[in-house]
């Protein structure tokens, strides 16, 4: 089994709900010691499969939901889907056409957990607020 970590019982029910943050209270073990930034797979304690998520050992929020889907990947392609599907987005809403200053990717809001990208004219401004 890939690296993972197990939560403490009754600690799933946010991930249930689809809440992307898992704090370290919630954690009741670590297994196979992953690298901070590393893709790590979610375990209820029975055993059950509920995320993949990027680790941070130094932080709070000790993992940041990816995916909640167990066949989903984490590679290139993942990435290139959830920006694709963030300036799909963008675009719909037609933010260009009244501004050239505007949020590009918001985060968990954009399943890019972490990363926010500000569009300032023809510049574009990254930060990266976790490991991952």
């Amino acid at each position: 089994m890939p690296k993972h970590i197990i939560l403490h019982k009754g600690k799933e029910k946010s991930l249930l709900r689809g809440h992307p943050w898992i704090f370290d209270g919630a954690i009741a073990e670590v297994v196979e010691n992953p690298a901070s930034g590393e893709t790590v797979d979610v375990l209820a304690d029975d055993g059950q499969w509920l995320a993949r998520a990027a680790y941070s050992p130094a932080s709070k929020i000790r993992a940041r939901v990816w995916t909640f889907n167990q066949e989903e990947q984490i590679d290139q392609a993942f990435f290139d889907r959830r920006i694709r599907q963030a300036l799909a987005y963008r675009e719909k809403l037609a933010i260009s056409s009244f501004t050239n200053t505007y949020r590009i990717i918001h985060g968990e809001a954009d399943g890019l957990p972490g990363c926010v990208v500000d569009r300032y004219g023809r510049f574009l401004v990254c930060q990266f607020l976790c490991a991952g």
